[in-house]
């Protein structure tokens, strides 16, 4: 079996979902015996069209001219959210700030791991540090569930652990925080999470339990909530059934990255 060196708030949030899922997906890395949702292939068209979303925006806070980066625009729905990012002036006059990072990685120990996250855009304001995520949901999820989300409580405790390199080298506090999800069909909406250092103090203390957890674990068991077992691509592995959950309920449950091929030394700014 592969050694784990890396956790990232996929591999951590598909632990605390499902123990049995995080084995099969990060430590066996086996193939995917069964599709994530229904209908399949509007599902994936639609995750190839967050994927070019992404690209786009990338683009356009690297500078490339807005008209360029809007070429990649080829379908209904990134017609409509290209247009609803270019006309939205809060994101657009983020471009005018100096200090702006995208597509940035940053990484820390977590016990015998090492903590890494991939951000969309980081963009600094003065002494504030705004983390921005681009979401291509086709239902825009509550707040409160993004709260206690372990992508909202990663991106934003590494950064105060990692990001000294973006404040002039001092250790960024987590007042100076507030992460943003920007919904690209519901972008009147964006779900808003300043930071605070009680806060900091939780998260990183759970996720320092969640790393002691998996380098000591000898088992990894199923979850009991079975409705899980929907959106999971290894629920033949568990007997959990073969249909699989609806596309617009599960975005949220088959988020998922691979850090199998990440590439340390190419990871500019660590702190130790």
């Amino acid at each position: 079996m592969p050694e784990l060196t890396a956790l990232s708030q996929s591999s951590l949030q598909d632990y605390n979902d499902c123990p049995r899922r995080f084995e099969l997906r990060y430590l066996q890395r086996l193939a995917y015996p069964a599709i994530e949702t229904e209908p399949a292939l509007e599902n994936e068209r639609h995750q190839r069209e967050g994927e070019y979303f992404h690209r786009m925006a990338q683009q356009y806070f690297i500078g490339i001219p807005a008209e360029q980066a809007g070429k990649l625009a080829n379908s209904d729905n990134l017609e409509r959210w290209w247009d609803n990012f270019m006309t939205d002036k809060d994101l657009t006059g983020l471009r005018d700030l100096a200090g702006l990072r995208t597509e940035v990685t940053l990484s820390a120990p977590l016990g015998a791991f090492r903590l890494v996250a991939k951000y969309d855009l980081i963009a600094r304001d003065g002494d504030r540090f705004f983390i921005y995520d681009w979401k291509t949901y086709r239902k825009r999820p509550k707040n409160e569930f993004l709260a206690v989300r372990l992508q909202t409580r990663v991106y934003r405790a590494l950064l105060v652990r990692a990001g000294a390199f973006l404040n002039d080298g001092k250790s960024i506090a987590p007042e100076q925080i507030e992460m943003i999800y920007w919904f690209s069909d519901f972008p009147n909406d964006p779900g808003r999470f300043p930071y605070q250092s009680d806060q900091f103090k939780r998260d990183w203390d759970a996720l320092a339990r969640f790393a002691e957890e998996i380098s000591s674990a000898s088992a990894y068991p199923k979850t009991d909530d079975t409705a899980r077992c929907l959106y999971c691509p290894y629920r033949s592995y568990c007997n959990r059934g073969v249909r699989a959950g609806d596309a617009l309920d599960a975005e949220l449950e088959t988020e998922a990255e691979e850090l199998f091929d990440l590439n340390f030394d190419q990871i500019g700014e660590i702190e130790f």
